[in-house]
């Protein structure tokens, strides 16, 4: 098992062990340090578009499926885990899966999110124009202080419905 599928495996483990979901954010930032063991600008990011997923999609608990791509310049697929912690989805249910695909050009990440049942989804994007500000903001701010940020940045992320499956 490679040190990448051990992480995502062993954060699997954790979060199946952890409450379904917060309710604040100081709760987001223990549960989001504890999933992933920090608490950087991406985590908030993805809680972020995991919530506005649910609030679209309105699935049943466990009801999501979730495909991560990685952009280029991103530093690493942690905005994964946020959407993780507000889906429920998780690499242990077989329903969060980082793609071995690359997100196009220009962008950190593409996440794509699906009621298991019907198949509805929504397509998120990152441009990669955020990360200077994202680095801005793991150098310059508390966890709360990220999360606020994440929470309130306006253009953070757009969202189209997906193609079908």
């Amino acid at each position: 098992m490679t040190m990448s599928a051990r992480g995502v495996f062993c954060s699997a483990l954790i979060f199946l062990s952890m409450p379904a979901q917060a309710e604040t954010p100081a709760q987001w930032i223990e549960l989001g340090a504890r999933v992933h063991g920090g608490f950087g600008a991406f985590i908030p990011i993805g809680i972020r578009i995991g919530l506005d997923a649910k609030e679209r999609i309105k699935a049943e608990p466990r009801g999501f499926a979730v495909t991560y791509y990685t952009g280029e310049k991103a530093p690493c697929p942690c905005i994964a885990d946020g959407v993780m912690l507000a889906t429920n989805a998780s690499p242990g249910q077989g329903t969060l899966l980082i793609a071995p695909e690359k997100a196009p050009a220009g962008l950190l990440a593409v996440i794509v999110v699906r009621n298991r049942k019907t198949g509805e989804g929504f397509r998120y994007t990152v441009a990669d124009d955020w990360l200077p500000k994202v680095i801005e903001w793991n150098r310059a701010l508390d966890p709360a202080e990220r999360f606020d940020a994440a929470m309130k940045a306006q253009g953070l992320f757009e969202v189209a419905p997906a193609p079908a499956p």
